[in-house]
């Protein structure tokens, strides 16, 4: 219809320039549009008292307009209106023809793959009428293109697409061939993740028009896929972890399904969690966090499932694969407490069977007599606070619990910044009557450390009267951020969790810690006699460390308070003390951007080096060492990163699918300053079970990018007239004339109608 309208294609009227090519000048056509208007409107008004009374008002002049608009078209029409635009030489340029070749192309919708899809559209005259007017060449495409004699040729077989990647090689390939335009049929499934920047601007750069062509469902009938599962890459050994998976379904609205984590390091897979969650709207993302312990030391593979539902079409999005590594270095959290309590003893019993966490303790029994506890010899805090970088940097976390300000002095308060700034340590500070503001911290100069902006004034600590009395206590719930957080989870159900909360015994004592600041997480809250919401555990990041406030220090009636064999109190400081210190990094901390690494072994091992103080270590020499399947072994020596002193990287990939070990150590004047583990693992052929439905959306925005046009199988008799106007190639400027178009016609034939019809219906013809 439009080209019966338009005359051209739609391609001529995006790319060209309308032009006038009469002789008179445009000045000339404006003054005399103008001139129509005018006259039309003295003669109109002139006669307007002879005209009959219906002809009053708003009549008139759309009457005016029809006569107006009628008489600018035809002077425009005198002026010869045309379009220019650039069209390829006929037998001089290539069309270079890509059929995805990977494996998602191999789905079958309606008894038929999708690349015999493509492959019958293309032999239904789409590549008989490109030969008429073109050179054409055949490709397919998957990781990289490669130059095909036959559709014959193609075996959906690949096991993945990198689509930008395929484009820019072709067109670097080729940069010294009149390539007038590239035809892509494909569904779209891009493994990288999209078409990059550079892909589009090397074929900008050429003015060559991608012309798209997407086959698949847009929308699966019936499936289930997981988009992603987070898991934290590092671990303390015998550690409870989150897996936060996040899927969206389509067909199976209202229905149930299990989610698994399993261990699948070892010959016989563990299921470690499941659990029976309901699927939400179609296509919606639903997130599920499910809790497991993850066991003992070691590099574990972990495979997170949805269990197949009955009619599913596509089963292999259901499983996805992380890797986790299990340290069994100890960590050691320095606890001083500013007097004797309760809160002390019970957080010291419920650390007694936590083999990786280790508590060693100064209490102030009197103002100049410490109670030390769980020293690794005698001299071990044998002046008190550590005043030295080097004595309180040989600690992972640090609690500080009913202590006033003012007992630090000014270089230790100092050292507890650079404790988490720097060193990247964990900081919990305890509720009491001389903690928070009650102790000056409020006035001190670490403010800024603390999640919580502390209130000004004092007088915030409150202890429970005696409970025989009848008045009402303060009691915990869970916070919105704290349903899936593992330090708060102590039931792994999300609702029996926060159940769990409102039946916990009351609290002894509350602080009131002030406002949570913006990037602060309020984990659970409680609820004052008088009514008030406070938050009760409160998060957040600060430098390379973290801090947290627990604005009570009497969590200790939920052991004494609960029934016989109740872990709720255990099982939360456990998982607080571990929160506190499994990520506080040592001397040498390295990372890898992602752990998997699908149908592509590249990969950046980065490391970041400290000295003994913890300072950047911008002159040491870093090695990574690797082992993997099959006797892989590399030593790559790591680079510094410009302008980022102890940042170092190098880059390297993996030859072979399998779990890789890498050691990264950091040497300086050949003393060993640290050594970090971590592990990584390569998989072929997974990426192309997911997303499997046409991404017509990247096909779309990769047409619009370069000047092409995204088709359907259906309009591909089109394709052939639209492939000539390109400014690629070996192209010549064709005009093409404007003012025979048949719409030009029906709308001067609509406008003569429109006034007569309105002149018969008001009774002046």
């Amino acid at each position: 219809m439009f080209e019966f309208l338009f005359k051209y294609p739609r391609s001529v009227y995006a790319r060209g320039q309308f032009a006038l090519l009469g002789a008179g000048p445009k000045w000339l056509l404006i003054v005399l549009i103008l001139a129509a208007a005018l006259g039309l409107a003295w003669l109109i008004r002139s006669r307007l008292s002879q005209a009959a009374p219906v002809m009053r008002g708003w009549r008139v002049w759309l009457i005016w307009s029809l006569q107006t608009l009628l008489a600018a078209i035809l002077l425009v029409l005198l002026w010869q209106p045309a379009i220019t635009i650039a069209e390829l030489k006929p037998q001089q340029n290539i069309i270079a023809v890509l059929v995805d070749d990977s494996r998602s192309m191999a789905i079958t919708e309606d008894g038929i793959t999708r690349q015999a899809q493509a492959v019958s559209a293309l032999q239904n005259g789409v590549l008989a009428s490109l030969n008429r007017g073109f050179q054409t060449r055949l490709y397919r495409v998957d990781d990289a293109p490669a130059r095909i004699d036959s559709l014959k040729d193609l075996k959906p077989t690949a096991p993945s697409t990198r689509l930008g990647d395929s484009l820019k090689q072709l067109s670097e390939e080729t940069s010294d061939l009149p390539i007038g335009a590239v035809v892509l049929l494909s569904d779209g499934d891009d493994n990288t993740g999209g078409i990059s920047a550079d892909a589009i601007n090397s074929l900008r750069s050429r003015h060559i028009p991608v012309h798209t062509v997407g086959f698949g469902r847009e929308h699966a009938a019936h499936d289930v896929e997981l988009d992603d599962a987070v898991v934290a890459p590092r671990a303390l050994a015998d550690s409870r972890l989150a897996a936060k998976i996040t899927f969206h379904q389509r067909g199976y609205a209202g229905a149930k399904i299990n989610l698994t984590v399993r261990d699948v390091s070892g010959g016989q897979p563990k299921v470690l969690a499941a659990r029976t969650i309901a699927l939400g709207p179609d296509g919606n993302l639903q997130t599920e966090t499910l809790m497991f312990d993850i066991g003992g030391a070691g590099a574990r593979t972990l495979e997170i499932a949805a269990v197949p539902l009955p009619g599913e079409e596509n089963t292999a999005n259901n499983t996805l694969t992380r890797v986790v590594n299990v340290g069994s270095d100890a960590r050691r959290i320095l606890y001083i407490e500013g007097e004797p309590r309760w809160e002390f003893k019970f957080t010291r019993q419920a650390e007694e069977d936590d083999r990786m966490v280790h508590l060693v303790s100064m209490v102030r029994t009197s103002e100049n007599k410490i109670y030390r506890q769980g020293i690794a010899d005698p001299k071990e805090l044998a002046g008190g606070f550590p005043a030295r970088a080097e004595d309180l940097f040989g600690y992972q976390g640090l609690i500080i619990g009913s202590v006033e300000a003012g007992y630090f002095t000014p270089g230790q308060q100092e050292l507890i910044r650079e404790f988490v700034d720097r060193r990247g340590g964990g900081l919990l500070l305890l509720a009491g009557q001389f903690s928070l503001a009650d102790g000056g911290w409020n006035a001190s100069n670490l403010t800024d450390l603390f999640p919580t902006t502390l209130p000004t004034q004092s007088g915030t600590f409150h202890r429970e009267a005696d409970p025989r009395n009848g008045t009402t206590h303060t009691f915990a719930e869970l916070a919105p951020a704290g349903v899936d957080s593992v330090i708060t989870r102590l039931v792994d159900d999300p609702a029996a969790n926060a159940a769990k909360w409102k039946k916990l015994p009351y609290l002894m004592d509350y602080e009131d810690p002030g406002a949570p600041k913006p990037g602060a997480a309020v984990l659970a809250s409680m609820i004052t006699p008088e009514g008030r919401k406070l938050p009760l555990l409160i998060t957040e990041n600060f430098g390379r460390g973290r801090s947290a406030i627990m604005a009570t220090g009497g969590s200790w009636r939920w052991q004494m308070s609960s029934p016989l064999g109740d872990t709720a109190h255990d099982l939360f400081w456990q998982q607080l003390l571990r929160w506190l210190v499994s990520d506080t990094p040592g001397h040498v901390a390295a990372s890898v951007p992602a752990q998997m690494l699908l149908d592509n072994g590249t990969i950046m091992i980065s490391a970041d080096v400290r000295d003994q103080q913890y300072n950047p270590a911008p002159d040491a020499k870093v090695e990574a060492h690797i082992l993997g399947p099959s006797g892989v072994s590399a030593l790559v020596e790591m680079s510094p990163v410009p302008d980022s002193p102890g940042q170092f990287q190098a880059a390297w990939s993996a030859p072979k699918t399998g779990a890789y070990l890498t050691e990264v150590t950091a040497q300086r004047n050949g003393t060993e300053l640290g050594r970090d583990v971590l592990t990584f693992q390569r998989m072929d052929g997974i990426a192309e079970n997911f997303h499997t439905e046409q991404n017509r959306e990247l096909l779309e925005r990769l047409a619009t990018q370069t000047g092409g046009q995204y088709w359907k199988p259906a309009d591909l008799g089109k394709l052939a007239g639209a492939i000539p106007f390109s400014e690629a190639g070996v192209t010549m400027r064709e005009t093409k004339d404007l003012w025979d178009l048949p719409l030009v016609f029906l709308v001067l034939l609509l406008l003569r109608f429109s006034e007569w019809w309105l002149r018969r219906k008001w009774g002046i013809v």
